[in-house]
């Protein structure tokens, strides 16, 4: 049953989490929809009647990733105005939205019958440092098995360029660098060698595909136009040569790829961000157990590793856990970052926030 509450509530919740995390246009927009939005156009009933959990679906994300692809396409000169930070008032971004939504609401429409594609490579820069870790434990070379690709930009990480608080990994002259604003000291330079770096996605996109592409830079939030220049050199890298992405489930594949042989001195590394809410939680325990069967498996020639960038909902960022085999295979965390990876934060004193298991309920998409 619909919850019409429950649904502006969700907008509330994910005005918090853009407040802290630099993103005022889309606080504003939440706030203003979450105090008035109405049943008058067709988009706008279907918000307020929203079957689901509207958190765990990202509704508020569905619907900005609509609208910015209205800006984006020069197709609404008063919602460009909001999007640019020159309408702040509370009423007139509600009334421009109201307005938007009546006129184009065939087009808007289709964007909330599926979850937000955030596919963003800053997210490489914080999975680094889980890399950084495993190979200090277990020796340099890994092979990277990530599931929830999407459009496979994050299976790009061996070919960006990373500038980790002035510890330089990657390619020397990349076409794209990933430097995160830093916190707390910077990763050690240590040997890092990625051999091959594999993904799957129940929905995989191609990212060569024009609509695809343009789907893509709509999810991108409009305080980072660098990251708009960023996502979009990113796909032309996939252009240029392509990733090893599969459709795929994220339990079937996982437990296929364990069950490959592993060459020696190599790590096999299980690798995802900001995937874990979308999983059933029957998928997700198929992973965690498969994981752990590995795990039992593993050795000082073959170890397993696990490297997650996943949300904190009370914390209103990301964590970046780390655990591996052979040890004990406790998870730890190696860093917290900004949900587009714009900052990262090594400072050991957020041990705090560690928690024995990756959480199975929703957290919040961004």
């Amino acid at each position: 049953m619909a919850d019409e509450a429950g649904n502006r509530n969700a907008f509330l919740i994910q005005e918090h989490y853009c407040s802290t995390n630099a993103a005022p246009v889309y606080g504003r927009m939440c706030k203003a929809i979450a105090g008035g939005l109405t049943r008058a156009s067709a988009v706008g009933a279907r918000i307020l009647d929203w079957p689901g959990e509207p958190t765990r679906d990202a509704l508020p994300l569905r619907l900005f990733g609509g609208l910015h692809a209205l800006v984006l396409a020069g197709a609404d000169d008063q919602l460009a105005a909001v999007y640019a930070g020159t309408v702040t008032d509370e009423h007139e971004i509600l009334a421009i939205v109201e307005r938007t939504l009546a006129r184009h609401g065939d087009t808007l429409m289709p964007w909330l019958d599926g979850p937000p594609q955030t596919n963003e490579p800053g997210r490489s820069g914080a999975l680094m440092m889980g890399l950084i870790e495993v190979v200090r434990e277990h020796g340099p070379k890994v092979e990277i098995l990530e599931i929830g690709s999407s459009a496979g930009l994050n299976l790009l990480i061996d070919r960006y360029r990373f500038d980790l608080g002035g510890t330089m990994f990657g390619p020397d002259g990349a076409p794209v660098t990933i430097r995160p604003e830093w916190t707390g000291p910077p990763p050690p330079r240590v040997p890092l060698e990625i051999v091959s770096v594999r993904g799957c996605d129940v929905a995989p996109m191609d990212a060569t595909d024009p609509a695809v592409a343009a789907r893509l830079a709509a999810y991108v939030w409009p305080e980072t136009p660098e990251r708009l220049i960023r996502v979009r050199t990113a796909i032309e890298m996939v252009r240029q040569r392509g990733v090893a992405l599969e459709r795929a489930d994220a339990a079937d594949w996982i437990e296929a790829r364990l069950a490959e042989p592993q060459p020696a001195g190599v790590t096999r590394v299980l690798m995802h961000s900001v995937v874990w809410q979308y999983l059933p939680e029957p998928i997700a325990h198929r992973v965690r157990a498969a994981m752990v069967a590995a795990g039992e498996r593993a050795s000082a020639e073959r170890p397993i590793a696990w490297v997650a960038m996943e949300p904190d909902r009370a914390f209103g960022h990301q964590v970046v856990r780390v655990r591996s085999w052979p040890g004990d295979g406790a998870w730890r965390i190696v860093a917290t970052a900004h949900p587009h990876g714009s900052w990262v934060s090594a400072d050991s004193s957020r041990e705090e926030m560690a928690s024995v298991e990756l959480p199975a309920a929703a957290k919040i998409e961004v």
